[in-house]
Formats: structure tokens, C-alpha cells, sequence
């Protein structure tokens, strides 16, 4: 057993460093500050948790969780237990990446912010909703997306725990659109599309609908707070032009001044003693809540841009590069790590109005800070222990990317998957900003937004599930090779892939020598899954055949080549492009150095000899890719992926070829690691005598080269 735990350990590394580093500034946290971290919305909580109030001011569903937690210990158990979340959180999200086949470094990058951004930790440190309501939101969006097409099961589930986020912060709401939407996006055939959908609102509805129930009993009113309608009028309070609007007498009282506009900010106009609303009285026959809400929907329907602009500005202001407070946001400071404890009181809490009566009645001593702590802690946060909101920006926009169907994502069963997490994500940050700006309200965007970015890259970039997956490699070489027969090769063998290339290899076929340096050829071509006549064309131009009926990649198909090769009797193996972009006259050129022993592996260059560039991107990447090669390897080297060289034999059984693409790179890197003498010689590359490229567009091409090129000599490395 331990020998497994040690491999599964090694395998996934990084995300034990990245979950045992969170643990630790966990553990760290919790003794920095005891027994909890305690703002006024903690004193408003605790003070309802023993009798949990629907009509309160903060919806019930937290209280409702507080309420065991405090029959079984004191005020400490609450952070710890918030803090064992959050590292659930993070192992929750490698686990869904790496499901999803992303790669395990980029997955646990995906992770990391919610496992050691200090704001993270400062959030769970407190007695508040926000930890809890992170954790059912990342629930139910993995329990929906573990599989790209979710089961009835699934939506069920997922729908479920994303309504039991509504009672705990009703910001949730919004979120069963994005789920329905997902479901549809995701499920095969119409009818089981709205059977899905169905069910997973209904599963979403319920703990929604119950909570409404409870919240009509105790007031008599339908709804789920009661801060709704104070919080429609402080978005448009704030931007009232009092001047301009048409409003009845009696709501006019609530139309602030120019002054009060800059003096308060939002959060002010609900909460403030000098907000018109504290000291509003309606008219007969009119509530409060139906005042502030008829004040809301005038001044929407005033000034729509106005109130618009106020909320995206705010949605904006959580992808600055770096946390800062505007004069007219709630203070940055209440969420981040103080020296000293801090106090707040609420004047609401009846039965416990500061800290240190709150930990009077509940447990845990009185409020202290460990000061070396606290000030590494906040050391920390200012420091490296914060995630830029261009990291969170870049993550969404790479999500709408491949919800779009940008490149492969197009094909990609992520597409949907990297949409609903972008979607919920995005969604709720811009339903916070409906109300104010606080990064408190941005911590959301640290859980769901990263794995939306790593998602959707996955999907940007992932060839298609049709062209490799669910494909046994060794079955299909195995029955190629079994309808192929013995065979028996002349010394050189020329190993072509080709991939509808029917116009452009018969040419290539009748160019090849006879001969070259003194060794009899023979010419293999394997025929990777086309759908065109190329098997037909190669057969009718002497070569020898094998024709695979399964699309794998150029990669795949050479490494079948060369096996074939070996078997063959072939003593050194030459590679040729099927599309002309090669002179096979240069053949010489390549095999001359392995004849003579003067090399192991002759790779053609472009660069020392001649080159006909249809791309000033490829063109420079060549320079780049072969610049990095030289970089790792230590050997010169100026053309990484020329498709003309020679070899021994052997060696392509020596080293590891399992990039199904860009086997060039993988190849070239796997030998000069392996000790093979390596050497290069001037060729000719021209453009493609017909047909077109199948690399795909020029960025997405050199992202995937680049992930070879890395991946291989890390590979390699590794091995050493």
C-alpha cells in the first residue's frame, strides 16, 4: 500500500505541495487570530444562530449550519472547520481538471488560489456565509460537469446544491440559468435536453421554494430577504440625477443630495444614519421596502446607461492588476490581515454587540492576536499572497474563448464545461456588482474562475475527441501490421505519413532514388485514416503500403512507419513529407553522415540551406522553438521540425515516440538525450505542391509545439 501512495504522491506532486502550503497557513491563521475572526455581519449571525430568522437581515441558511457547530465546540471549530473546506475546495478542483484530462500542472494552478491566496484564508478565518456558499457553488458546478454530457442524476445533484446556496447568499439565484443552460448545451437530443433541464431547475427549486415558504410564514410577505428592495435603492441612490427626475412627493425624500452622493457610498446608503433611508417614513398604505423599490425602478428607467455604467464599472474594478480601495468602495483594510485584533460592533446584535461578548456567550476566550503572526501573515498577503485580478480576467476570457467554439474547443466536449464555470464564475461578480463594489464579493472569482481559464485552455488546445480518444493504439498498430504480412525491406527505408495527400504523393513516390549512398531503397507508406485516395495513389507508384483506418496523427503514423521499417531489415531508416515540401534528391544528404559513421541521427535544415516561407509567424517561431532546443539540450540546433532526416535504425526504438503530433520535435530531443550523435545538413524546403496544411492556425500551432517541445525534454530529463 505505501509503495501505491508513494506513486500516486510522486504523480501528482505539485498539488500535495500546493494543499500541505495551504494547510499551513491554515494552521498558522487559526493561531494567529482566536478564537475567529469576528466582523459585524459574525455578530449579526451568531446572535440569530440559536433561533435561525428568515426575516433577518443576512439570509438563514448560514445560521442554520452554525447552530451544530456550536453545540459542538466553541468559536474556534467554526474557522477550522472553514478552513478544512477550503482545502476541499482546492483538492476539488485538481480532481475535476484532471478528470477533464488537463494537465496536472496546469490543474493545480487552477487550484492554488483558493488554497493560498491570504484573502482566501482571511475570508474563512471569519464567522461569514462566504466559505460555505464558495463551497456549494463549487459542488454543485463539479457534481454537474464531472462528465461533459452530466446524467439526470447529475443535474439533479448539481441543481441541488446550487439552490442550497440561495439561503446562505442570495446572490446565488442567477445561477440556475447558467445550469440549465449548460445541461441543454451538454445533452444529446431534444427531448432528454428538457428532460435535463426540467429537472435540474426542479432540483434547484427546491430548497429555493422551501426557504421562500419559511421566509412568508415569518413575514407574510413572498420573498427571500429582507434587504432586497434597500439594496435596488442604493445602486440608483448613488447615481440619482435628482435634478433631471420626475418623482412623486413622496418619493422625493429618498433623492440624496449631490453632497450625500459624495460623501457616501453605496454600502452607506443602506447602513447610514445619514442615508435618506434611515429616516424615510411612507406614505399610508405604503411599506418601506415598496417605496425603495418604486424609487429603483424610476430612476432604471431614467437613467438605464447611469445605473449600467455603475455596474460594469464595478465588475471591472475586480480585475485590477493589484486589491485597492477607490474613496467610494467598502474599505479594502476589513479583509485583509491586521496587526492587531480588530473590533467591530453591531448595534443590531442585541444579545452580543462586540467580539469579546460574542466569545463570552459562545466560547474560545476572549478575542487575542499572536502579533508575529499576524504581521507575517499580513506580510504575506501584501506581498506574493495575492492573486491579480489580471490572472482571474485572462482565466474568463479564455473560458468565453472556448465557449465560443474558437479553434478545436469548437469540437471539444469543454466547450460546455469551460462556459458553465466562466459563466458562474463571471455571472456572479457581475450580480454582486448589482449592488456595490467589495472585494469580499470577488472572493467567488478565486474559486470558479481559474479552473473556468484551465478548462477552456484544455479545450482550446486539446486535439478533438474523434481524432484520439477511445483509440488503443497497440490494437490498431497490431492489426495494421497483421493485414500488412512479412516483409522484407531493402537496407534504406524512406517512412512517409501522409493524410489526404492523393494529389501531391505520387509525385513524391516517383522521385525517390533507387539508391542513395550506395543503399538499395525501399519506400513505406503508412496512410493515416484518409478519406481520399492516397492508399490507391501510393500503392499505383510502387510503395509499399500500410493503410491504417484510423485518423491517429502524423506522429502516430511515422512511429508505425518505423516499426514496419525495423521489421522490414531496414538499416536506416529517411523520413519524407507526403506533400512535396521535401526534395527526395536530397536524400543524400541526410543518409551520407550515418554511411560514413559519422553520425547517429542526420536531421535537414532550412535554415543552413534554403527555405520558401508561406508565414512570417512560422518563420520566426522555427527561430524561436530552435533557439529554446539549443537552450535545453545544449547542442547547437537551428531547425527543429524539418520533416527530411535519417537515422538508425535502432534508435527509433530507443527512444520514447508518443506525441500523436509534432513527433519531430519529440524525436530530435529524445535522441540528442539519449546520447546519439546528432548532426544537421543544409536542405531545401519548399511550399506544399497541393493540398493544404492540417497544423491548424499559427498561434494554436505553436502552443501545441511548444507543449511537445517542453513536455519531451521534461520527460527526458526526468528519466535521467
Amino acid at each position: 500500500m505505501a509503495p501505491a501512495r508513494a506513486a500516486i504522491l510522486r504523480r501528482h506532486w505539485l498539488i500535495a505541495v500546493l494543499v500541505a502550503a495551504g494547510a499551513v497557513l491554515r494552521v498558522v491563521t487559526q493561531f494567529a487570530y482566536r478564537p475567529a475572526l469576528l466582523y459585524w455581519d459574525s455578530l449579526r449571525y451568531l446572535h440569530t444562530a440559536p433561533a435561525p430568522d428568515p426575516a433577518g437581515v443576512h439570509p438563514a441558511g448560514y445560521t442554520l449550519v452554525l447552530r451544530p457547530l456550536l453545540a459542538l465546540g466553541d468559536l474556534a471549530l467554526i474557522p477550522a472547520v472553514q478552513h478544512v473546506v477550503g482545502l476541499g475546495m482546492g483538492v476539488l478542483l485538481y480532481a475535476l481538471c484532471v478528470r477533464h484530462r488537463v494537465p496536472r500542472w496546469l490543474a493545480a494552478l487552477a487550484a492554488a488560489p483558493v488554497l493560498l491566496d491570504a484573502y482566501q484564508l482571511q475570508i474563512e478565518q471569519n464567522v461569514l456565509a462566504d466559505t460555505l456558499f464558495q463551497a456549494l457553488v463549487a459542488g454543485g458546478l463539479a457534481v454537474l460537469t464531472w462528465r461533459a454530457r452530466p446524467s439526470l442524476r447529475a443535474a439533479a445533484a448539481g441543481g441541488l446544491l446550487l439552490g442550497l446556496s440561495v439561503p446562505v447568499r442570495t446572490v446565488g439565484l442567477p445561477l440556475v440559468l447558467a445550469a440549465v443552460l449548460f445541461v441543454v448545451v451538454a445533452t444529446p437530443g431534444w427531448g432528454r435536453r428538457l428532460l435535463a433541464a426540467a429537472v435540474t431547475a426542479g432540483a434547484f427549486a427546491l430548497p429555493v421554494g422551501a426557504y421562500a415558504a419559511w421566509y412568508a410564514a415569518a413575514t407574510g410577505a413572498p420573498g427571500l430577504t429582507s434587504q432586497s428592495a434597500i439594496v435596488q435603492y442604493a445602486r440608483t441612490a448613488d447615481v440619482a440625477d435628482c435634478a433631471a427626475l420626475d418623482l412623486p412627493d413622496d418619493l422625493d425624500p429618498l433623492c440624496p443630495s449631490r453632497y450625500l452622493q459624495r460623501l457616501l457610498i453605496v454600502d452607506r446608503f443602506v447602513w447610514g444614519e445619514d442615508s435618506p433611508a434611515a429616516t424615510y417614513v411612507p406614505p399610508p398604505g405604503t411599506t418601506r421596502d415598496e417605496a425603495f423599490s418604486a424609487f429603483a425602478r424610476r430612476v432604471v428607467a431614467a437613467q438605464p446607461l447611469d445605473v449600467a455604467g455603475a455596474v460594469l464599472a464595478d465588475f471591472a474594478k475586480g480585475f485590477a492588476p493589484q486589491r485597492v480601495t477607490d474613496p467610494d468602495e467598502v474599505a479594502l483594510e476589513r479583509w485583509q490581515f491586521q496587526e492587531y485584533y480588530p473590533l467591530y460592533e453591531a448595534a443590531d446584535a442585541t444579545s452580543a454587540t462586540t467580539p469579546p461578548a460574542a466569545t463570552a456567550i459562545h466560547g474560545g476566550g476572549p478575542p487575542t492576536v499572536e502579533p508575529g503572526l499576524a504581521r507575517w501573515l499580513r506580510g504575506y498577503q501584501l506581498g506574493v499572497g495575492s492573486t491579480s485580478g489580471l490572472v482571474l480576467l485572462g482565466a474568463l476570457l479564455v473560458a468565453v474563448l472556448a465557449a465560443a467554439g474558437i479553434g478545436r474547443a469548437r469540437r471539444s466536449p469543454l466547450r460546455a464545461v469551460a462556459m458553465l464555470w466562466g459563466l458562474a464564475g463571471g455571472g456572479l461578480l457581475l450580480a454582486a456588482a448589482l449592488y456595490l463594489f467589495s472585494w469580499r464579493y470577488q472572493l467567488p472569482g478565486l474559486v470558479l474562475l481559474p479552473p473556468a481559464g484551465a478548462l477552456g485552455l484544455t479545450a482550446l488546445l486539446r486535439p478533438p475527441p474523434t481524432a484520439r480518444d477511445g483509440i488503443d493504439d497497440d490494437a490498431v498498430d497490431a492489426a495494421a501490421l497483421a493485414a500488412l504480412g512479412p516483409l522484407r525491406l531493402h537496407p534504406l527505408a524512406v517512412v512517409i505519413a501522409a493524410y489526404d495527400e492523393q494529389d501531391a504523393i505520387g509525385a513524391v513516390l516517383d522521385a525517390v532514388p533507387a539508391e542513395v549512398c550506395g543503399l538499395a531503397t525501399s519506400t513505406v507508406v503508412v496512410v493515416d485514416g484518409a478519406t481520399d485516395a492516397t492508399a490507391r495513389e501510393a500503392a499505383a507508384h510502387g510503395a509499399v503500403v500500410c493503410d491504417v483506418p484510423v485518423n491517429r496523427g502524423q506522429g502516430a503514423a511515422l512511429r508505425l512507419g518505423y516499426r514496419i521499417a525495423r521489421e522490414g531489415g531496414a538499416q536506416v531508416l529517411a523520413t519524407l513529407d507526403a506533400d512535396g515540401q521535401y526534395d527526395p534528391a536530397e536524400l543524400a544528404v541526410v543518409v551520407a553522415p550515418i554511411v560514413a559513421g559519422e553520425a547517429d541521427f542526420v536531421t535537414g535544415s532550412r535554415r543552413l540551406g534554403t527555405e520558401e516561407a508561406a508565414s512570417r509567424v512560422r518563420w520566426a517561431g522555427t527561430r524561436v522553438f530552435a533557439a529554446l532546443v539549443t537552450l535545453l539540450t545544449g547542442q547547437r540546433i537551428t531547425d527543429t521540425s524539418n520533416g527530411l532526416r535519417a537515422m538508425r535504425a535502432d534508435a527509433t526504438a530507443a527512444v520514447t515516440l508518443a506525441q500523436p503530433q509534432y513527433q519531430a520535435s519529440e524525436l530530435l530531443i529524445g535522441v540528442l538525450a539519449r546520447g546519439y550523435r546528432v548532426v544537421e545538413r543544409p536542405t531545401t524546403m519548399r511550399l506544399r505542391t497541393a493540398g493544404a496544411s492540417k497544423k491548424g492556425g499559427d498561434l494554436l500551432y505553436g502552443l501545441r509545439y511548444a507543449r511537445v517541445v517542453l513536455g519531451t525534454w521534461w520527460r527526458e530529463r526526468s528519466r535521467r
